[in-house]
């Protein structure tokens, strides 16, 4: 079973990836802040996939994508972004900084399985 985190700062929308990712046979940890996530990935633990929103307060999950891009024991955690920013240019950035897909919300269940099975794929050890 995959240990999958979501980082999102709305409760409804967390649920409802929550009980998708289920369906999808996962073991899902939800944060509503970046904060948390952050400190349990400082302290050694690690998801096999994240799942992050954009737009949140205090830390986006752009920053996020950075700070855990720049962290060698992180560097290689797959990284799915889940916003309702739409602007090509925000998508862009988030590719940019180390996403590795990105998908709009709201997030149908198929929607969700292939952006999981692109970031895993990019992942993948020759």
């Amino acid at each position: 079973m995959r240990q999958v985190w979501t980082i999102d700062d709305d409760e409804e929308m967390s649920r409802a990836v929550g009980l998708m990712l289920q369906m999808l046979d996962c073991d899902v940890t939800a944060f509503h802040n970046v904060r948390p996530a952050a400190q349990l990935l400082v302290t050694g633990r690690k998801p096999d996939l994240l799942i992050l929103d954009i737009n949140m307060p205090e830390v986006t999950g752009l920053d996020m994508v950075e700070f855990i891009r720049r962290r060698p024991e992180t560097k290689d955690l797959p990284i799915v972004m889940l916003s309702s920013e739409a602007a090509d240019s925000m998508v862009d950035e988030a590719l940019a900084l180390g996403a590795d897909s990105y998908v709009m919300k709201p997030v149908t269940l198929e929607e969700l399985e292939k952006a999981m099975a692109t970031a895993f794929y990019k992942h993948l050890k020759p």
